[in-house]
């Protein structure tokens, strides 16, 4: 007998031969194409099914054999489990602790159905105006009083402590940094068909701009270049050397200094006769000195509500878009468009101190100094001598084009 026999003779001994067993045992009814919807289990619930079957790391261990046990009165020890059973105290509860976690647990999930069903039906619950400025001193008894004795400093540290703490904020929150409006609607001379009077008031409008732009510009130039005169080199040595000139001596410097004793006494006695005119002229003068700080108060009043400096540069109103008459077309197929939605936006946006202004910047490319290759080069010339027939050739042709025109 060979020794494959011997071993299928074994496993028959301990697993049974196919007369033995059932139908039921061999066969299984396929009953998959009974049900008309297919279910498509989740991720979660295949981990719960692969979590019932036995480890495959432990199918070596599993008794396959159908040989009885020899030994019939054999003392099966069953293993206690370490640590606590959480099945079993959730579902015999026998302590009050279990029974208050039981509690617990179901008013969380309780919540949580709650929150996810709001979630799903996308309800917000809205219970206050966001809007709406409180005093968070009103919320919290005791923190507030008519007459005064509880500052905000100690009601800030009271409530700390007391679980409801208030986050400081920046006070340009509680007040409006600018009075420029989220939308403003163009000036009506602006349509493509406008009336003939709000067309010349835009007019009117931007030419009264321009020509403060052109009298500040003048203003400046003024003020700097025009402040100078030119001069030659000949006239500026010449002025040098005079005002670096010695004095005539001791005795003009003594004729100057009385001069100028005789021409301070002249000035206070003349100031003695006319003190009256004198303290009209104080009074002026101190009238004078409240307008101006009056007119910086307003000024500096004003300029909490223009457009900050975000960044480097400082904002600058666009300018107004304007059709002169000749381009209005009275239709909307042949008018000139000389504004753009997204442009005004943009501006809207700076102004309302939300982006920082910026400007185009151009940059000059870098010029690259190039070099002639050995090989490039004719045999017996060197660069310097290719760079003057370069320069030489350049020269004729300038030359014999002066001499076209």
């Amino acid at each position: 007998m060979s020794k494959q026999f011997l071993e299928d003779q074994r496993q028959e001994e301990r697993v049974g031969t196919f007369a033995d067993k059932q139908d039921e045992d061999l066969f299984v009814v396929d009953t998959s194409l009974q049900n008309t919807k297919a279910t498509v289990l989740s991720v979660k619930q295949k981990r719960k099914m692969n979590a019932k079957k036995p480890m495959r790391s432990h199918q070596a261990l599993e008794n396959t054999s159908k040989v009885q046990d020899p030994i019939a009165k054999r003392n099966h020890v069953r293993q206690k489990k370490n640590g606590r059973n959480i099945e079993l105290e959730v579902c015999n509860p026998t302590k009050p602790r279990h029974r208050q976690a039981n509690s617990d647990r179901a008013q969380y999930y309780v919540k949580l159905e709650q929150r996810l069903a709001d979630k799903k039906n996308k309800k917000l619950a809205v219970e206050k105006d966001i809007w709406q400025e409180v005093d968070f001193r009103d919320e919290i008894p005791g923190l507030k009083d008519e007459k005064g004795w509880i500052s905000r400093d100690l009601a800030l540290h009271t409530a700390g402590n007391i679980g409801k703490k208030v986050v400081k904020t920046h006070a340009s929150l509680h007040h409006k940094t600018t009075k420029a409006k989220k939308f403003e609607l163009p000036h009506p001379g602006m349509s493509y068909n406008p009336a003939p009077e709000d067309h010349q008031a835009l007019i009117e409008q931007v030419v009264e701009r321009e020509e403060g732009i052109i009298k500040k510009e003048q203003h400046l130039k003024r003020v700097t270049t025009s402040m100078f005169s030119k001069v030659t080199l000949e006239e500026r040595d010449r002025r040098r050397l005079k005002r670096n000139e010695p004095s005539g001596g001791q005795k003009a410097e003594e004729l100057a200094r009385q001069t100028e004793l005789k021409r301070k006494l002249k000035q206070q006695t003349a100031d003695l006769i006319r003190i009256k005119s004198i303290r009209h002229e104080l009074d002026d003068e101190e009238e004078d000195l409240n307008d101006l700080k009056k007119r910086r108060k307003q000024r500096a009043e004003k300029a909490k509500f223009e457009p900050k400096r975000l960044g480097r540069h400082k904002f600058e109103e666009p300018d107004l878009d304007l059709n002169l008459p000749e381009d209005i077309a009275g239709n909307l197929r042949n008018v000139k468009t000389e504004s753009s939605l997204l442009k005004d936006r943009f501006h809207t946006l700076q102004r309302n101190n939300m982006l920082p202004t910026t400007k185009l910047v151009s940059r000059k490319k870098s010029k690259v100094k190039r070099f002639e290759r050995n090989s490039h080069k004719e045999p017996g010339v060197s660069y310097n001598d290719l760079k003057e027939r370069r320069r030489a050739a350049a020269a004729a042709a300038k030359a014999a084009a002066n001499i076209k025109i």
